[in-house]
Order: C-alpha cells, then sequence, then structure tokens
C-alpha cells in the first residue's frame, strides 16, 4: 500500500528563525503585515496619485515581491463573549436590557450576512548565490556538523539577513509613500499565520471563554 506522507514534506520550509522563514533550498523570506486603503472613498485625483505612486513603488524594485491577502469569515464569539462579560457585571437594569438587546442584533446580523475579514501580507525574498555558500548541497540537506559548521551557517544566515532587512527598508518605504503601513512579523506571528493557513477548520472549534473577555 501507498506510505502517506507527513504535510511537511510538502511545506518548503526548513525553519524560522528571528522573524525570517528559511526555507529548504537555502533561500530566505521575511512577511510584512500591511494595512489597508480604503480606495473607492478617495477623490479621482487622490486615486490616481495612488496608482501612479505605486506604480513608481513597483518599478523601483530590482527583486520581486509576493502580496498575499487572505480572506475569512468573521469571527464574531470574542466580540459576544466581552459584551457577555459587560451585561454580567452591569448593575442597571435599563442598561443590562440594552446590552441584551445589542447581542442579540449582533448574533442575528451576522447568521443573515457573511462578513469577512481582510488581512493583507507583502513577502520578501533574498535567494543567495551558490557562491555564497560554502556547501550549498550540505544546507539544503541538512548534513553540516560540528562547531565549525555551525558557525559558519550562523555567519551567512546574518550576511543573508543584513541582504534580506535592506529590501525589507525599500519595500517598507515605499508602501509609506503609497499611504500603507507595515510591520514585519515575528517567529510566533508567522508560525501562527501558517498554522491558520494550514489548519483552517480548526478556527471553527468552540472558543474557550478568558477571564479578559469579561473585563
Amino acid at each position: 500500500m501507498p506510505v502517506s506522507k507527513a504535510a511537511q514534506d510538502f511545506v518548503p520550509v526548513k525553519e524560522i528563525r528571528d522573524g525570517i522563514v528559511v526555507l529548504k533550498d537555502g533561500s530566505l523570506r521575511a512577511i510584512l503585515l500591511a494595512s489597508s486603503v480604503n480606495f473607492a472613498l478617495k477623490s479621482a485625483d487622490e486615486q490616481q496619485a495612488i496608482i501612479l505612486q505605486f506604480q513608481s513603488f513597483l518599478n523601483a524594485l530590482d527583486f520581486s515581491i509576493e502580496i498575499s491577502i487572505q480572506s475569512r469569515e468573521l469571527d464574531i464569539r470574542p466580540y459576544i463573549a466581552m459584551l457577555e462579560g459587560r451585561y454580567k457585571n452591569e448593575l442597571g437594569d435599563l442598561m443590562k436590557v440594552q446590552i441584551r438587546e445589542y447581542i442579540q442584533f449582533v448574533k442575528s446580523f451576522v447568521e443573515q450576512t457573511s462578513i469577512m475579514t481582510k488581512t493583507f501580507f507583502v513577502v520578501v525574498p533574498f535567494s543567495p548565490t551558490i557562491a555564497t555558500s560554502s556547501n550549498p548541497l550540505a544546507t539544503i540537506t541538512g548534513k553540516k556538523k560540528g562547531a565549525e559548521a555551525a558557525k559558519n551557517d550562523l555567519a551567512e544566515f546574518e550576511e543573508n539577513r543584513t541582504q534580506l532587512e535592506e529590501r525589507l527598508g525599500a519595500v517598507s518605504q515605499g508602501l509609506v509613500r503609497c499611504g500603507i503601513r507595515s510591520v514585519q512579523l515575528g517567529t510566533e506571528e508567522i508560525v501562527e499565520l501558517f498554522y491558520k493557513t494550514f489548519n483552517p477548520g480548526d478556527l471553527e472549534k468552540p472558543m474557550v471563554p478568558t477571564p479578559a473577555a469579561a473585563q
């Protein structure tokens, strides 16, 4: 019978180190979380200015980037849990009635209307040339051993990260000119992002109320 492979075998990620995704081929990726621009509410002149600035930003890059948009159904349960906590702590009868009616309104509205939330990411890559690696095949297969090899690996990673951070700076500045704020994801945030991407069903699991929800 055919042997099924683990999901990790299909994901080209070797490790996540210091907020940097290291792929199995030795290349690096950094992920920026970007804000959005309400383009439809801008005037015609403002829209044209944003388009031209974004075009200028892309033309100024001498490397490729990836823009990823995640669209998910909004999980309203934490907000409802917070309202339930306010309801329990409220002393005024009139306010309790208003909170209860508002909770029912929100639940009914969400049931009838699919509310989606969008998150924007910009992936910035850096692929070191073969000449910069002392043993690229060993790096890919993970067969480097010994203190000296580990030291070389660390030095090579730091050198490549410096190059990647320069690209990050260029991308961040270009986005700011377009009116878009961005922040680099850390290690834990990247892990959470990958987990939610590959395990979308976990978002439907029952939520365990936390004490903070009652504050």
